[in-house]
């Protein structure tokens, strides 16, 4: 897959080994750093902020019960239904 030019992530991920593998595939890391870091990375926090849509994003698709167990065996049957739950979930909002 190609590199994105992003990577939003949480405090979790805030690891050297972790900056250094998404810079050297041309990813700038967008991730705050956590409080008992000695050496802080700057990070742009709009860019973070928006980072808070992909997760209620993903929340209202987990209340699709086939969504969160998973339960095709076949990725395009999954791709369909959450084409059809993200379809009903913008209509009805």
């Amino acid at each position: 897959m190609p590199a994105a030019r992003l990577c939003a992530a949480d405090t979790a991920y805030d690891s050297d080994g972790f900056r250094l593998f998404l810079l050297g595939r041309g990813t700038i890391p967008v991730i705050p750093n956590n409080p008992t870091r000695k050496r802080t990375h700057p990070f742009d926090t709009e860019a973070y902020k928006l980072r808070n849509r992909i997760e209620r994003m993903f929340c209202r698709l987990k209340d699709w019960r086939r969504i969160a167990t998973r339960y095709d065996k076949l990725a395009r049957n999954f791709e369909a239904a959450i084409n059809i739950a993200a379809i009903i979930t913008w209509w009805t909002d």
